[in-house]
């Protein structure tokens, strides 16, 4: 029956150790920002704790950021020279009021266009922020931006469900 007592004890101790250790290192982590990619935000059963329950969006959706880039995106004449095309792909934060901060190019294409990418970034209006249980939150968005390839900047108009 010693025995019995004993080992129960060891367990115990054991697992407290263990959870002790647990929260000391989860202390130490720092909150990194979400990043959320296009066409992968699903609804779960339990989500974790930081996975925003909407995602940022940018006023007008979809169809108003085709729409802003189409007014605001100037290719640039070097990368038309050189007839490159492609998308710069990148990195921004949309804070929980809506402006972004951070931006940065994770896929570059070339520097003229990098470089009006994170000129047309910088004239974005503010985007309707993430939110998590009714409260905004920063969110980390990827973007692509199209280059010298305008099917990529088309506006699809809907059909009307009723003529």
């Amino acid at each position: 029956m010693k025995h019995l007592f004993f080992l129960f004890l060891l367990v115990a101790s054991a697992a407290g150790a263990t959870q002790a250790q647990q929260t000391t290192s989860g202390s130490t982590i720092t909150k990194q920002p979400i990043e959320l990619k296009a066409n992968r935000m699903q609804p779960q059963a339990k989500p974790a704790p930081n996975r925003p329950d909407a995602p940022p969006q940018f006023p007008g959706g979809a169809q108003g950021l085709n729409t802003f880039f189409q007014q605001n995106l100037k290719y640039p004449e070097a990368a038309s020279v050189k007839q490159i095309s492609g998308n710069v792909v990148m990195t921004f934060t949309v804070e929980a009021d809506g402006h972004l901060t951070n931006p940065s190019v994770v896929q570059p294409l070339s520097p003229e266009c990098d470089t009006e990418a994170l000129r047309v970034l910088g004239q974005m209006p503010s985007w309707k922020p993430a939110t998590r249980k009714g409260q905004a939150v920063p969110t980390q968005v990827r973007l692509p931006i199209p280059f010298g390839n305008s099917e990529g900047l088309k506006v699809e108009q809907g059909k009307p469900k009723f003529e």
